[in-house]
């Protein structure tokens, strides 16, 4: 069974807090924080001082997507908030193994991130080193766009490399995602799966997540 991570970009903000409470007591393992910069994708969104605000509010572990250039200089900041996960884009930074490693020495689960045009081999050289990979099935940026099929068979390079080396990563998949894309990337090997408008924007979310779980067991 797939592990869900409801995504805040779709949430309500002003009454957030109990967005978040409703899909925790769902039984979400994961809250997605997507972090944007109006450089790497055009769109804006929240600093460190949401995560740290939203820390209190819940045990979910905490995942912040950075969706920003030169994500290093802001690594210190999101860990000293309270992230659980930080994800940095490959793309995003000529220095991805200096930027996983800071996430490392700030005691956080480092997480390395693809766009759909980016291969699976421009991460090989730092799987070693992350403990969830994001595999973006939407181009990067926008809520509610449609799931990308072709991205489904880099979750299964990243399974077969996982399985073949003996490595331990999470695999996350983002954008799109609902009751029947889950199934082929929960079948290509995928473990998470981030859920923003498929959930917040429902007249039911808490059936939206059982949903996603119930598609892959």
């Amino acid at each position: 069974m797939i592990k869900v991570a409801p995504s805040i970009l779709s949430a309500d903000y002003v009454n957030l807090q109990p967005d978040i409470e409703m899909v925790d007591k769902a039984g979400a393992e994961v809250l997605h924080i997507d972090i944007m910069d109006g450089n790497f994708v055009p769109a804006l969104s929240y600093g460190p001082g949401w995560v740290k605000a939203i820390r209190p509010i819940t045990k979910m572990v905490l995942d912040v997507h950075m969706m920003v250039q030169n994500p290093e200089r802001y690594v210190d900041d999101f860990a000293k908030a309270g992230a659980d996960i930080i994800g940095v884009h490959v793309e995003a930074t000529p220095h991805i193994h200096r930027a996983l490693q800071m996430i490392q020495n700030a005691g956080v689960t480092p997480e390395v991130v693809i766009n759909p045009g980016t291969p699976v081999s421009a991460i090989e050289p730092v799987l070693d080193m992350v403990g969830q990979v994001l595999v973006m099935t939407v181009n990067p940026g926008f809520g509610g766009q449609k799931f990308l099929h072709s991205t489904v068979e880099k979750i299964a390079q990243l399974d077969a490399i996982k399985k073949a080396k003996g490595y331990d990563f999470d695999i996350e998949v983002d954008g799109g995602v609902n009751d029947k894309t889950v199934v082929d990337c929960a079948n290509a090997g995928a473990t998470v799966a981030v859920a923003g408008s498929y959930v917040f924007n429902a007249d039911d979310p808490v059936a939206r997540i059982n949903a996603l779980k119930a598609a892959t067991k």
